[in-house]
């Protein structure tokens, strides 16, 4: 599950330091997919299951 720290962290990644994807799997550990999910996902949702 990942926490709502960890998308903000994503977020910060991706937007304030132009990561890219691939880079942003690398540094959090996380799978392509869910980065891709949860950066296009709306702002402070979370996924349902």
């Amino acid at each position: 599950m990942i926490t709502m720290n960890m998308l903000g962290k994503i977020r910060r990644l991706k937007l304030r330091d132009g990561l890219s994807i691939s880079e942003i799997c690398r540094r959090t550990g996380l799978a392509r997919n869910t980065v891709r999910r949860w950066l296009n996902s709306a702002e402070g949702t979370e996924p349902k299951y």
